[in-house]
């Protein structure tokens, strides 16, 4: 064990949040999105949802200041209501602080291509719909 590092962040998470540089991007993937057929690297985190290791994941890992959105989450269709973790998500970032917080709202397909090119996906159990956010590592000024 070590100190500081929560525990819901497993050795390969934190492998994967160690590895990368400033501006690489890593999915948060809820239970539906097509982690395994779509990641260049799989990190599974089966029965976490998706808030509490987001939480935890921000404890570690800085967004990027460098560009307009650091966070991007998916779009909303055909009438869907706004998700209620869209809120949740909300209150963690303004919980743990984040300096760049502005969110940016994609497609399904944008952000499923995005995903592809991501360093990595990390599949989690979350069960919400539209739960899906995509991260870009900033820089430890």
């Amino acid at each position: 064990m070590l100190k500081g590092i929560p525990k819901n962040i497993s050795p390969e998470l934190l492998k994967v949040l160690m590895e990368m540089g400033h501006g690489d991007e890593i999915v948060i993937a809820d239970g539906n999105y097509p982690a395994a057929s779509n990641a260049k690297k799989l990190v599974r985190c089966d029965g976490l949802n998706i808030p509490e290791l987001l939480e935890s994941i921000l404890t570690l890992f800085p967004l990027d200041v460098y560009v307009d959105s650091a966070i991007s989450l998916m779009s909303t269709v055909n009438g869907d209501p706004k998700p209620e973790i869209w809120e949740v998500y909300r209150k963690i970032f303004n919980g743990k602080s984040v300096e760049n917080n502005n969110i940016t709202y994609m497609n399904r397909e944008d952000f499923y291509e995005r995903g592809k090119r991501a360093y990595a996906i990390v599949a989690t159990g979350e069960e919400a719909i539209y739960a899906n956010v995509i991260l870009k590592k900033g820089v430890i000024k």
